[in-house]
C-alpha cells in the first residue's frame, strides 16, 4: 500500500481553539485503507479529539454517513457540527445495538484505533501515567464506579498476579502481588506516587520506566476491559460490515495485535485455521494489507507516540 505523508496539526475544536487532544497515528495510511465510498456509512469507534472522523468526512459525499463512539465524557467537547455525523457516547462493545437503534444494518467501513489518547496521558488526575501523583483511577468512562485503586483494594493476590502476567507480561508478577496486598493492609492505594514506591524494588534503574509502563498497561486493561470490548467489536464487525467492507484497526501494545492479526487470519481469537475440503482457509475476512503498517521516521519524529502504532486492515469476503 503506498502513501503519501502530510503533516498531521492539532486537532479542531469548538470556535478558534485548537488543542493537541490526540494526534491521529497513521492518518493517511488508514484513511487509504478504509477505501471510502462517497455515499457509504462509516463507525469510528474511538473517537477521541476527532482526528479520524474529521478525516473521514472530509472523503465523504453529501449521502455519506459517519457514526463516531466514545464513552468518555471529555471526547463530547470534540462533536462536529455536520449534519452527515452522528455521535454516539457509548463503549463501542455495543456498536451493533446502536447502529441498529439509528436504523442502520450494514456499514462499508469500520476504524478502532486503541492507543490512549495524548489528553488522557497528560491529564493527572485521570490517572493513566505514572509521570504524575494524580488519583489511581484509570477510567475511560467516569460514569464507572470501578477504577485502579478499586482493582489494586480489593482483588485478590492470585487476581492481581494474573493481571500483571497476562496484561503486562511481567515474569515476577507474583512477587509483584504478593507486595501489594501487604502494603495495602497498612494503607490502601488511592494515589500514584504512593503506589509506585511500592513497585520501586521490583525494577532496576535502566528499565525502571518500561517496566512501570507494563504495569500501569496492565492495570488500564483490567479496569476498562479492554480485550474484552475488542473481541466483542471484532466479532461485531463480521456481522455488520457489507461485502468488501473494510475493518481498520490501530494498536499499540502486542496483546492487541496479536488478537487482530489471529482474527483477521482465521476468523477466531487463537489464530486456529479451519480448511475446506479443498484446503481453502475458511475465513470471512481477508487482509488488505499483507504486511502490518507502521510510522516510518518522519512521522515518529512529528509524533512519538506513534513509535508504537500497528494497522492492520481487513476486507470482508463476498458471501
Amino acid at each position: 500500500m503506498k502513501i503519501k505523508k502530510k503533516n498531521i496539526d492539532a486537532v479542531s475544536t469548538s470556535g478558534a481553539e485548537e488543542i493537541a487532544y490526540h494526534i491521529p497515528a497513521l492518518l493517511d495510511e488508514t484513511i487509504t485503507g478504509l477505501n471510502i465510498k462517497p455515499n457509504g456509512v462509516y463507525v469510528d469507534v474511538t473517537f477521541g479529539g476527532g482526528g479520524h472522523s474529521r478525516e473521514i468526512l472530509k472523503h465523504l459525499g453529501a449521502d455519506g454517513k459517519l457514526l463516531g463512539f466514545d464513552q468518555d465524557e471529555d471526547a463530547i467537547k470534540n462533536t462536529i457540527d455536520d449534519p452527515r455525523f452522528i455521535f454516539v457516547r457509548s463503549n463501542f462493545r455495543y456498536m451493533k445495538n446502536f447502529l441498529k437503534y439509528h436504523g442502520i444494518d450494514k456499514v462499508d467501513g469500520i476504524l478502532a484505533d486503541l492507543g490512549v489518547s495524548s489528553h488522557h496521558f497528560d491529564e493527572a488526575e485521570r490517572g493513566f501515567s505514572f509521570r504524575f501523583d494524580g488519583a489511581l483511577d484509570m477510567r475511560m468512562n467516569t460514569k464507572s464506579s470501578f477504577t485502579a485503586a478499586a482493582l489494586l483494594n480489593t482483588y485478590t493476590e492470585e487476581q492481581l498476579a494474573d493481571v500483571f502476567y497476562l496484561y503486562g507480561e511481567l515474569h515476577n508478577s507474583r512477587k509483584i502481588a504478593r507486595t501489594i496486598v501487604a502494603a495495602r493492609n497498612s494503607a490502601p492505594f488511592d494515589r500514584i506516587f504512593p503506589f509506585i514506591e511500592v513497585l520501586k524494588p521490583f525494577f532496576g534503574r535502566e528499565k525502571e520506566k518500561k517496566d512501570m509502563a507494563r504495569v500501569f498497561q496492565a492495570l488500564r486493561i483490567e479496569v476498562n476491559k479492554e480485550m474484552d470490548v475488542l473481541k466483542a467489536l471484532l466479532d461485531q464487525s463480521i456481522e455488520v460490515l457489507n461485502p468488501q467492507g473494510r475493518l481498520a484497526v490501530l494498536t499499540y501494545h502486542s496483546l492487541e495485535d496479536r488478537l487482530v492479526k489471529n482474527f483477521i487470519r482465521s476468523g477466531n481469537f487463537e489464530g486456529k485455521l479451519e480448511k475446506d475440503f479443498y484446503g481453502n482457509i475458511l475465513a470471512p475476512l481477508k487482509a488488505v494489507n499483507t504486511k502490518v503498517i507502521v510510522a516510518d521516521e518522519a512521522e515518529v519524529a512529528r509524533n512519538p507516540r506513534a513509535r508504537s502504532a500497528k494497522l492492520r486492515v481487513a476486507e470482508l469476503i463476498n458471501s
